[in-house]
């Protein structure tokens, strides 16, 4: 990376946290001005948009794009919008005896924090930063976005719509993020893989910056015996196959009861079946981003083959795709997998679906959380007693029941990992929390309380008789 580059970024930093300053207290009025900019970015880009990630994907449909990019962001911003301002009123927090008798007050104020860093992945690339731009400008901060250097469009349009002390985009591979990372933000959001996590953790951690890490992880989804087959082989292929399984909630491997694996697996292709009929010439079906992604799927199949697994190509057309000279990939279920297998030790993100089945419901859960707690967990079933066990027996980010990602789409749930699969919440008044600070303001009344609580020295009765009323079991 040139030395000129990384100069801006500290410029713009600079540049940025200087203009905050001297701005603050930052305006409600500001605020919905610039999220009524990052909307009309939105929705004036929205087919150029559409058209750029189209072409980073080698195929990607105008409506995907728009139903899992535009139209989320532009929802979130939406709602922040809407509740921002209550959101940000202050919260009366009730003084502690004998404060508050003596007419002592206490509140929590929510402050912006300052310049948040956005690290955005390939995936979505687009929703990816503007979804938590909703929280961002809601909250009052100025932002500074390094995309993913396969999908840069972001930085064409943000300066015809924000001034560079309020929005800046940086573009370029590993060396450039690398040094983003290091920067001195008052926080800093990263969405990718658990693994390149890690390093940002560990340079954000230099300038003691607080980071939200949501990193992805092996989202499992239970079916039970009382769940409906047709239902969840519908909408388990939807979920798989949106974005050709390239999601960080997608489902990554299914865990099924013994005697209905056959059933359940069926049931599962005839979803694919009704939404794609064909898949190489198929508008609606996405490609797998570039060659080295499909390469590394290549090799998680030819891995799980060679150690016993059974691969059951979902082709429904029966096309030929070693033919084809694109990055498509139809869906693999693969069934006899075991831990030693790649596809089981690492985040698939693409369109392959391991089986694994059980002869309890407990024994699923003891295979979960014998692994690292995931983004995502799902469970097909209306057994309400086994319901409530694998949900009080699990950790994960999120939970959607009898269907998968849905989670995701409530902006007035949490969004967010937990362990390996990340930290902190975005989405909602969750996301306006975390890119705030929550200032803590006591107001002190008339009285000498110090004196009339026994904390002032020199130490007697009453002290003593404080240290008795609050000491006791």
């Amino acid at each position: 990376m040139s030395t000129t580059e990384e100069a801006r970024m500290a410029d713009v930093l600079k540049r940025q946290r200087s203009a905050f300053t001297a701005a603050l207290p930052e305006s409600m009025a500001v605020r919905r001005d610039r999220i009524d900019r990052a909307i009309a970015l939105l929705v004036d880009h929205k087919d150029a948009f559409a058209k750029a990630v189209s072409a980073d994907f080698g195929h990607r449909s105008t409506e995907q794009t728009l139903m899992t990019d535009i139209m989320p962001s532009v929802g979130a911003l939406k709602h922040a919008k809407k509740h921002f301002e209550a959101w940000g009123r202050a919260e009366k927090r009730k003084a502690m005896f004998p404060l508050g008798v003596l007419g002592a007050k206490a509140e929590v104020v929510y402050q912006p924090k300052g310049v948040v860093g956005v690290i955005a992945p390939w995936n979505f690339p687009v929703g990816m930063v503007m979804v938590p731009m909703a929280g961002i400008l809601a909250a009052g901060n100025r932002a500074m976005i390094k995309p993913s250097e396969f999908t840069e469009r972001v930085a064409e349009v943000v300066p015809k719509y924000f001034a560079e002390d309020e929005m800046a985009v940086f573009t370029g591979g590993v060396e450039v993020g690398t040094a983003f990372s290091q920067l001195a933000f008052d926080h800093l959001i990263f969405t990718g893989a658990t693994s390149v996590g890690k390093h940002i953790m560990r340079a954000a951690a230099e300038n003691l910056v607080p980071v939200t890490l949501e990193l992805g992880g092996k989202s499992p989804t239970f079916v039970s015996r009382s769940a409906d087959q047709k239902k969840v082989g519908e909408r388990i292929a939807l979920g798989k196959m949106m974005n050709a399984g390239q999601i960080c909630l997608a489902p990554d491997y299914l865990l099924v009861a013994k005697d209905q694996e056959s059933a359940v697996i069926e049931s599962v292709k005839s979803g694919v079946a009704a939404m794609y009929p064909t898949l190489l010439a198929n508008d609606d079906y996405t490609s797998v981003v570039n060659g080295r992604n499909y390469e590394r799927l290549q090799g998680y199949l030819a891995d799980a083959k060679e150690k016993g697994a059974e691969a059951i190509e979902v082709n429904p057309a029966g096309e030929d795709f070693g033919g084809s000279n694109g990055n498509k990939m139809p869906l693999t279920i693969l069934r006899n997998v075991t831990d030693d297998m790649k596809v089981m030790q690492e985040e698939i993100f693409g369109p392959i679906l391991p089986v694994m089945t059980y002869d309890s419901i407990d024994g699923a859960i003891d295979y979960v959380n014998a692994h690292g707690r995931p983004l995502g967990l799902y469970y097909f079933g209306n057994d309400k007693a086994e319901e409530q066990k694998v949900l009080t027996r699990t950790i994960s980010g999120g939970v959607t029941i009898n269907d998968v990602l849905f989670h995701n789409a409530m902006e007035d749930l949490p969004f967010g990992g937990v362990g390996p699969s990340g930290m902190g919440n975005y989405h909602g008044v969750d996301g306006f929390k975390t890119f705030s600070h929550m200032r803590a303001v006591y107001r002190q009344s008339g009285m000498d309380i110090a004196k009339l609580s026994g904390f002032k020295p020199p130490y007697g009765k009453q002290t003593q008789a404080t240290l008795a009323r609050e000491l006791k079991k």
